[in-house]
């Protein structure tokens, strides 16, 4: 025996705490304890997972592993509904082309003949005109308005009037033209005649005043009227240029003569019915035998002034 055999020895497991002088007994647990759970006094057994197990003094209970928590089941997320996609509506209609907007024109500048002034245009055209010019074609030349140019030329008129210049502006023949002024008239005829005269003759002027109250008419009609041969005038007046053919007669066809446009300038008339009436320069009816020639052409010519 060791030196502990007189001492009071106390098993392990037993109930109560250890007297004084007591001394646990140690035992080897695998020889001294049966096999299986270690059971405490005033304790239950742990049963087995599966198993009942009954309870025995003086055993330790074994650790029994607890069962694995189940794992819960992964919830099921319902996975979202995919959007369902529009359904294709008619294509929009392409928008229109924006109109290519028209650049902001720039004011023209006025031209050369727009910054004459009409008035003085209408002096520098007159100067240099053979004829009288219609109020139609200088509306035209200067691009203006008839009834503009008309109310010009009226003014200027007026105005050479009032002022008393040495020339003034006439409506003659259907057109307007610059001529002397009849009171400078001598001043005129000095410089341009000088001392020479070249008038018609007394014949030229009779054949003239038959054709101007008679036409058209032909050269054997005046020739009548005038009682003499006068072919040798009527080339002379052509010649001048105030009188001209205008066709011929149906009956004999004999060419007819008229007065011309030069007739009336020189006469200073704007048609032919300013010509003055001829009844007061022919001579009185009872003075004049009516079977005679020279009654006849005063008959005719009487008849045709009318």
């Amino acid at each position: 025996m060791s030196g502990n055999e007189g001492v009071p020895r106390r098993r392990l497991g037993m109930p109560g705490r250890p007297r004084p002088g007591e001394q646990l007994e140690t035992v080897q647990l695998d020889e001294a304890l049966p096999p299986g759970p270690i059971l405490l006094p005033g304790r239950e057994p742990r049963p087995e997972a599966g198993a009942a197990v009954a309870p025995e003094l003086g055993t330790v209970p074994q650790p029994v592993p607890e069962p694995p928590l189940p794992v819960p089941d992964p919830i099921p997320h319902p996975s979202p509904e995919p959007n369902p996609l529009p359904e294709p509506g008619p294509l929009p209609e392409p928008e229109p082309e924006p109109e290519p907007q028209p650049e902001p024109e720039l004011p023209e500048e006025p031209s050369a003949l727009a910054r004459v002034p009409l008035r003085a245009a209408l002096e520098a055209i007159l100067m240099v005109v053979d004829e009288p010019a219609t109020v139609a074609h200088l509306a035209d030349v200067l691009e203006r308005p008839k009834r503009v140019v008309a109310a010009a030329l009226g003014e200027l008129a007026e105005e050479y009037t009032a002022q008393g210049r040495g020339f003034d502006l006439r409506f003659v023949a259907g057109g307007w033209r610059f001529y002397s002024r009849a009171s400078c008239a001598p001043a005129v005829d000095r410089y341009v005649l000088d001392g020479q005269q070249a008038r018609l003759t007394q014949a030229a002027l009779e054949t003239l005043a038959v054709i101007a109250y008679r036409q058209p008419v032909s050269r054997s009609r005046v020739s009548a009227v005038r009682g003499v041969n006068c072919d040798g005038v009527m080339r002379t007046l052509v010649q001048r240029g105030l009188v001209e053919e205008t066709g011929s007669e149906p009956e004999t066809g004999a060419i007819l003569y008229r007065t011309t446009q030069q007739f009336l300038e020189r006469m200073g008339l704007r048609g032919l019915d300013e010509l003055p009436e001829l009844a007061p320069f022919l001579p009185e009816a009872d003075d004049v035998e009516p079977d005679s020639q020279e009654g006849s052409a005063i008959a005719e010519a009487v008849a045709g002034s009318r």
